[in-house]
C-alpha cells in the first residue's frame, strides 16, 4: 500500500510516543506510573489505528 508523507509523519509520531510511553513503563516496573504508562502506551496504540484508518479514508492520495 503506497502511502503519503502525512500518513508517515502521523505514524511516526505515535509510534515515538508509544515508545516513549513503553520503555518508561520498562525502567519502572512495578510502580503505579510504570502501570500508568503501559495503560496509557495501549490507549496511544488504539488511536494511532483509528488516526492512520481514518486519514486512509480521507486521502485521496493513500486511499
Amino acid at each position: 500500500m503506497k502511502t503519503c508523507h502525512h500518513f508517515a509523519a502521523l505514524r511516526e509520531e505515535y509510534e515515538r510516543e508509544i515508545g516513549y510511553l513503553s520503555a518508561h513503563s520498562q525502567r519502572h516496573a512495578g510502580r503505579p506510573s510504570a502501570k500508568a504508562s503501559a495503560r496509557h502506551a495501549t490507549t496511544t496504540k488504539a488511536q494511532m489505528a483509528r488516526a492512520l484508518s481514518g486519514h486512509v479514508k480521507r486521502c485521496p492520495e493513500c486511499g
